[in-house]
């Protein structure tokens, strides 16, 4: 299982917010560089860059710190927020990053998601599904949607997506643990014979591609990752416990 920091960036800065609140913010270093760096020294090759500027004025704000750090380190970057035309994407591979995540651009315009599957390829663009109470939540998670977060998987897989990022809103910058019951219904999904998840009922299910499920949200201590690992995810992310000292680079180094 890959292990993905997050580094969420407001004006430039690396910053953790507690369930989306733009208003529980806490700011963890002025330059997300020397945070990127840190994590590269110790072992880790991957980096989950999340714009949260650019997810609640709809458009890429600070692709020049994906620049930087997509330069300056041998990280691979998936970027998320704000990405939501052509023009964005475009942006955004070209400053480094090797996969776009999409959430609200999924939901509100699935024509143009749909797109840039088909012209990237389904392992550059990751599905995000963030969840609130069991619903798609969109624009850094400033909006609910009436979609039922295990329906809106399984649609969207069925449409070549494999890699999905699936943070329960609740349980994020919480340390509370991850919702483990959640990532089960979405894993279930790949077993064919599984007539009925915990969340939801699906007959005949068919799965053309395997789902990557990468978990996000509420990793608390280094157990998680081992319990994450176990249950089959191909990769968690992990934020608050770091910045934290929940989780030591220490035991970090060991898991990897």
């Amino acid at each position: 299982m890959r292990i993905i920091p997050a580094i969420d960036i407001i004006d430039g800065k690396c910053v953790r917010l507690s369930q989306g609140d733009y208003h529980q913010k806490t700011v963890y270093n002025e330059d997300p560089l020397e945070v990127a760096k840190e994590f590269e020294a110790n072992g880790i090759k991957h980096l989950h860059l999340v714009d949260l500027d650019g997810a609640k004025s709809a458009h890429v704000v600070n692709w020049k710190v994906l620049e930087r750090i997509a330069g300056q380190t041998g990280l691979q970057v998936d970027f998320g927020g704000g990405v939501k035309t052509d023009a964005d994407i475009k942006t955004v591979f070209e400053s480094g990053a090797q996969q776009v995540s999409g959430g609200s651009i999924a939901v509100k315009d699935a024509e143009t998601f749909d797109g840039w599957i088909e012209k990237y390829g389904s392992n550059k663009i990751i599905l995000g599904a963030d969840a609130k109470d069991g619903m798609i939540a969109t624009h850094g998670w400033l909006e609910s949607s009436e979609l039922e977060v295990i329906e809106f998987i399984h649609e969207w897989n069925k449409k070549g997506i494999e890699y999905v990022v699936c943070t329960d809103i609740a349980k994020d910058g919480m340390l509370a643990g991850p919702s483990y019951q959640l990532y089960k219904s979405i894993l279930n999904l790949n077993k064919i014979d599984v007539v009925e998840t915990p969340m939801f009922s699906l007959d005949n299910i068919s799965i053309e591609h395997p789902i990557k499920l990468i978990a996000s949200g509420g990793v608390a201590v280094v157990e998680d990752l081992h319990r994450l690992k176990e249950m089959g995810c191909e990769g968690t992310i992990v934020g608050k416990a770091f910045y934290e000292g929940r989780i030591s680079f220490k035991e970090l180094r060991e898991f990897v």
